[in-house]
């Protein structure tokens, strides 16, 4: 139980159905469906779709989805993959002939096909139980009448708006400059694109006026994309992957997600007695800052789209994390590992539903940047993500780029299991840093006996796998700090903290929800 006498958050109770969520308007509104007979998957995608004009910067209809899905009644968790892949025309011997060394955003080979829409479809017509046209009405209320920014948003879009195309000017911009708190965003185009869904389902997103608007700009940047990509758009269903740490199942989303590098991360930090150390202290962050740099690594050497992927028995072996963990010095930071071509990002998002009847879903949704690729659609306003920065151009790599791949992805929502039973749905938002946060989550709560909403508030720092350095927290200690310098750690601080996370546990002893949501986010944990 946290100390009251400080500033924090507690854990969020119920017993009918919890959301948490990045944005309250979006876990009011999931939790509304939940009220009136939805279930968790219904919950999920009105909240997700609804963070789309919440946080615009951060998701939209033009990215992918990950989730993993628990029925009721059963232990048994599914996976969705609603990740795109390249067209099928792109070329990596023209992209290294143009003298790309790697993929930046705002490149055409930047901009995957968006998977998130057939994925709310599939996850819909699997699960769901109110049917699209209900499930959408909140966001198609909201995109229509607009939201007024709120504060975590208005801070993370102040520094943006270059780089951005007349299209993505038009719909994301306030007048040529970013919207500030308090400021109503509206997404009227993109209201009628959801009518559309609502109806007719994915055919009204990839095939038709909307797809043909989606190609239209794509192809005026350079773009191979053509209409029959976007009509073969399918998300995909899958079995999770999973790893032990102290007497708990992490489930983690299979590749192309980094899941087996957040399990990986977590064979590593099961050698060391962890649970002896200060929780926000040098030695602790010390060494999970040394687990992140070999573990993220590994990832960018074997991680990929898992029709190329060779090497994932290998990054799931406890031998291997036994290696790796030999090379850890406790007094001293190693240099980082050359990292491979990829770019650090920060912008997704996450909702994650417990129903009444025990289904559970994490599922997360993201653009990728900020304000993902800079270009949108002129008619709709459909902003593209750049998940293609998650490829590489070294030819021959399972990750690198070609004709119909999926990239490499940051994004991964998770599930914890005890005794076999789902205890816990979560995930930790931040690009590069969610393998990272779901260890150091999982950490918190098995090595320290935090509950979720104090594993997700305690401070972080975090390896940096492109530029190096450690990423710290203004919430540590001058002392830490000094003591990870010392070690040889290059320390940084930015404005913006790192990550988010929500979590819902369940206690099945006393039949109760247990909720959590980062107060680094506008949002909340929220239940009946």
């Amino acid at each position: 139980m946290r100390d009251f006498h400080f500033n924090g958050r507690s854990p969020v109770l119920g017993v009918n159905g919890m959301v948490a969520t990045s944005h309250p308007l979006a876990a009011v509104q999931a939790l509304d469906i939940l009220k009136e007979g939805g279930n968790a998957v219904d919950a999920a995608i009105a909240g997700a779709v609804l963070l789309g004009v919440c946080e615009p910067h951060m998701t939209g209809l033009g990215g992918d989805c990950f989730a993993l899905v628990k029925p009721a009644g059963a232990d048994d968790v599914v996976s969705l993959n609603g990740s795109g892949r390249a067209p099928k025309a792109i070329d990596p011997d023209a992209l290294r002939a143009e003298g790309l060394t790697s993929i930046e955003g705002g490149h055409h080979a930047s901009i995957t096909l968006p998977g998130a829409v057939d994925g709310f479809c599939r996850l819909s017509e699997k699960f769901g139980r109110v049917g699209l046209e209900r499930v959408l009405a909140p966001a198609i209320r909201y995109f229509d009448e607009g939201v007024p920014i709120a504060s975590r948003v208005a801070f993370d879009l102040k520094s943006l708006g270059d780089g951005l195309d007349a299209a993505a000017r038009k719909f994301f911009l306030n007048g040529g400059r970013p919207y500030a708190q308090g400021e109503i965003l509206r997404l009227r185009a993109q209201a009628d694109v959801l009518r559309r869904i609502a109806k007719d389902g994915r055919s009204a997103f990839y095939e038709g006026d909307v797809a043909e608007d989606m190609v239209s700009a794509l192809r005026a940047i350079g773009g191979t994309h053509h209409e029959d990509d976007f009509a073969a758009v399918e998300a995909t269903w899958g079995t999770p992957i999973s790893g032990r740490y102290r007497g708990h199942d992490l489930i983690e989303h299979p590749p192309n997600g980094q899941g087996a590098t957040a399990i990986l991360l977590c064979n590593i930090l099961a050698g060391f007695d962890v649970s002896s150390m200060d929780p926000n202290g040098a030695e602790r962050l010390h060494l999970e800052a040394e687990a992140t740099k070999l573990a993220y690594d590994t990832r960018n050497r074997f991680l990929s789209d898992p029709d190329y992927m060779t090497k994932l028995d290998h990054m799931l072996d406890p031998g291997t994390a036994d290696a790796l963990a030999a090379l850890i010095d406790p007094a001293r930071a190693m240099p980082m590992p050359p990292p491979l071509a990829e770019q650090a990002h920060r912008d997704t998002v996450l909702i994650t539903v417990i129903d009444k009847d025990g289904m559970a879903i994490s599922l997360i949704y993201s653009i990728f940047s900020s304000l993902g690729s800079g270009i949108a659609s002129p008619k709709h306003g459909i902003l593209f993500h750049n998940r293609g920065c998650g490829f590489n151009l070294i030819p021959g790599h399972p990750n690198e780029v070609g004709p119909g791949k999926r990239p490499m992805h940051t994004i991964l929502p998770a599930m914890r299991a005890t005794g076999g039973r789902i205890d816990m749905t979560f995930g930790v938002m931040g690009g590069q840093y969610q393998a990272t946060g779901h260890a150091h989550v999982m950490s918190n709560m098995c090595d320290f006996g935090m509950d979720p909403q104090e594993a997700i508030d305690a401070p972080r720092a975090f390896a940096d796998p492109v530029d190096g350095a450690l990423r710290v927290e203004n919430a540590l200690s001058a002392s830490t700090l000094s003591a990870l310098a010392d070690k040889g750690h290059v320390l940084t601080r930015t404005d913006d903290p790192i990550g988010g996370a929500q979590a819902i546990m369940l206690d099945a002893a006393n039949g109760v929800l247990i909720g959590a949501s980062d107060p680094r986010k506008d949002g909340m944990a929220i239940g009946y």
